[in-house]
């Protein structure tokens, strides 16, 4: 049985939205913390190169394997909840990263940043939840594209940091933008009343864990183990078995971590990769615009610029992403989330065909982060709108995660494949590796193929039904998607046992595997709508402060008639 909050959820204000924008962005900031100092942290740690790259590697991982099982947590125990702890993990290791130079105790540190990037897909969760129809698309589309506008935002920031002050004061700003995002939280942001069922798969957990670090460990390492080495091939092979049996397992299990049946749904599975495109695409402009406009001008194509001035051209790229946001909202509205995506990815691969030609002066560097940036945006923001929109609500924080690992999966292989493609067409001067224009062009051309690989994938998404869109235009057409929803569910009102009219109940549609197929309140007069998405036996349930539920089995047959159900409460509360 689906386990749900006695109390119905609390109107959200309206700063639950800028507030959980601020602690994605926050949590994205531990992606680009470091690249300022990037090419000083072997003198900085007193270590090797290969050995410095782990700072970088371990926070991948652990947000890797964090997203998922995060997502699912929240599902299970309230988003909210964990919402706060990812956050005051984050920060316990931005403290300890900021009081180390030690190797060992730095990659501890940023291993424990690395599990807050569940942030973002618990705060679409409780966007979804929250907010209503017409505000969610667009808080959404905000929510989501915060991982850009944080990493864009940090590089210049940063980079001033880095120049003018002893670099673990990184990670004391850091911790407190950590420390502020909890406590505006905590005041402003009211936890959800939706419970997925089931316990907590710990098994599913430690092989989906052990899965992708296995994975992503010669992803990120490969270029300094040998991508034909026998570790890095060993990794690979031991990634597809684990993988393989932790999908079996999953299938077996009555309450998996990840619903792969739902993952395996055609618009779940084509969101899913195009999502990995998008990613390789976002990276990669990260990784080539800061070191172009950094190269000295003496190897001729080099612009010349200083680590705070680099930073400053490209944080247009995660501004335009910010502003994007409501511009998704208007597009998504009227032609639905599909559409933006594929215009989203237009205007990306525009950006990258632009770029092959405007490297030569520093504000062509400018206008190709604002192409991208608004791009990126667009399609970020379609991403959750799609996973949303088809899958049930007691899923959304582990849909949400899974499509967030996804990205991370797509700038890890970005990283690990632009990276071997600089190294291997650098030139050396002086005994130092230069990347060239022909490696900075054709990381471009990279880009421009999977951004062409995932607008094929979102081509072949299936349209989606009107009553499953996320419309946010108005209030008008929020209310007519509610009518058309109530075509094709149950409805009713919510009475005690006087026959008066019981206000924000919480009404709960539970299918025949005892999973929650959706939720509601009830009306000022009592009145109710659910949709079901598909035919079979369904249990209603209501429940509300100072009466007992009560639940009332009925069927539908998947058409458009509707069934009326009323349903009845006791007057008082049953007690044990």
């Amino acid at each position: 049985m689906t386990h749900t909050n006695d109390q119905p959820t609390r109107s959200a204000s309206g700063t639950v939205v800028p507030v959980l924008a601020f602690a994605g962005i926050t949590v994205a900031v531990m992606q680009t913390l470091l690249v300022p100092v990037i090419k000083d942290l072997p003198q900085l740690l007193a270590t090797s190169p290969s050995n410095a790259t782990w700072v970088l590697t371990s926070t991948l991982l652990s947000g890797a394997v964090a997203t998922p099982i995060m997502g699912r947590l929240g599902d299970l125990y309230g988003k909210r909840r964990l919402l706060i702890a990812s956050l005051a993990v984050m920060v316990v290791g931005a403290l300890i990263s900021a009081v180390t130079s030690q190797l060992l105790m730095m990659i501890v540190g940023r291993t424990l940043q690395g599990f807050a990037m569940g942030a973002i897909p618990l705060g679409i969760g409780l966007m979804r939840d929250m907010l209503p129809r017409e505000r969610l698309g667009s808080a959404m589309a905000l929510m989501s594209s915060s991982i850009g506008v944080g990493g864009g935002l940090a590089l210049p920031g940063a980079a001033l940091v880095a120049q003018h002050a002893n670099w673990h004061a990184l990670f004391y700003g850091a911790a407190a933008l950590g420390v502020i995002a909890i406590v505006l939280t905590l005041l402003t942001v009211p936890e959800s009343p939706m419970r997925a069922p089931g316990s907590f798969d710990l098994p599913g957990a430690l092989g989906l864990s052990a899965g992708l670090v296995l994975l992503l460990l010669p992803v990120t390492k490969g270029s300094d183990w040998g991508w034909s080495s026998g570790t890095t091939l060993g990794l690979f092979g031991a990634a597809v078995a684990v993988l393989l049996l932790w999908g079996l397992l999953e299938l077996r299990v009555k309450a998996p971590l990840v619903d792969l049946r739902t993952t395996a749904r055609r618009e779940v599975l084509l969101t899913n990769l195009a999502s990995i495109m998008v990613g390789v695409s976002f990276y990669v402009v990260s990784l080539v615009l800061p070191q172009l406009l950094q190269l000295p001008r003496s190897t001729g194509y080099g612009l010349g610029q200083s680590m705070v001035a680099a930073g400053l051209l490209v944080a247009p790229l995660g501004l335009t992403m910010m502003f994007t946001a409501p511009v998704y909202a208007r597009l998504s509205a009227k032609y639905g989330p599909k559409v933006t995506l594929i215009l989203g990815m237009l205007i990306i691969a525009i950006g990258y065909g632009a770029g092959l030609g405007l490297m030569s002066a520093p504000w062509q560097s400018l206008v190709i982060a604002v192409i991208l940036g608004a791009g990126i945006g667009l399609a970020y923001s379609s991403l959750p709108a799609l996973i949303v929109g088809a899958v049930p609500a007691s899923e959304t924080g582990a849909a949400n995660g899974l499509n967030t690992l996804m990205r991370s999966i797509g700038t890890s292989v970005s990283s690990a494949v632009i990276g071997m493609v600089l190294a291997n067409t650098a030139h050396t001067v002086g005994g130092t590796a230069i990347p060239t224009m022909h490696g900075f062009r054709v990381s471009f051309l990279i880009a421009t193929a999977a951004v062409a690989v995932g607008l094929a994938l979102a081509v072949f998404l299936p349209k989606p039904h009107r009553a499953s869109q996320l419309r946010a235009s108005s209030e008008e057409e929020a209310n007519l998607d509610r009518a058309e929803r109530a075509l094709r569910g149950f409805h009713g009102r919510v009475l005690d046992a006087d026959g008066a009219p019981v206000a924000r109940a919480k009404v709960t549609l539970i299918d025949r595997r005892g999973r929650q197929a959706g939720a509601t309140l009830s009306a000022e007069d009592g009145s109710y709508a659910l949709a079901v998405p598909a035919g079979g036996a369904y249990v209603v349930a209501a429940r509300a402060t100072g009466h007992g539920p009560h639940a009332s089995s009925a069927t539908h047959t998947g058409d458009e008639h509707p069934i009326p159900l009323d349903l009845p409460l006791p007057t008082k509360p049953i007690t044990a």
